[in-house]
């Protein structure tokens, strides 16, 4: 089970990575949004996996009308990933943000 904890670690690791706020939330940006706190427990990343990821797991993946605009966009419960999971998760989300050497 990976933990806020655990996105902050993994977000802050990635270089050039920095924390602030967005909709009153934990946040990590790379050149642009990497990932986001949605709610407690909930985790926002880029993926160009969203539909594979929600259609084969959609207790883990999924994302509401607000996402419908952003396509690559995708929720996590973090409950339902390993750390493991969620470093793979963030590496993709990091390279989709711009991150260096993308």
């Amino acid at each position: 089970m990976a933990t806020e904890a655990d996105v902050r670690r993994l977000c802050l690791a990635q270089p050039g990575v920095t924390e602030r706020t967005s909709w009153d939330q934990p946040a990590w940006f790379a050149k642009t949004l990497m990932a986001r706190i949605w709610e407690e427990g909930v985790l926002t990343v880029k993926t160009a996996e969203r539909e594979a990821l929600a259609g084969t797991d959609p207790d883990t993946f999924f994302w509401t009308p607000h996402h419908d605009r952003s396509p690559q966009l995708v929720l996590v419960r973090l409950a339902k990933v390993t750390v493991e999971e969620l470093g793979e998760l963030l590496e993709d989300s990091y390279r989709l943000a711009g991150g260096r050497g993308a």
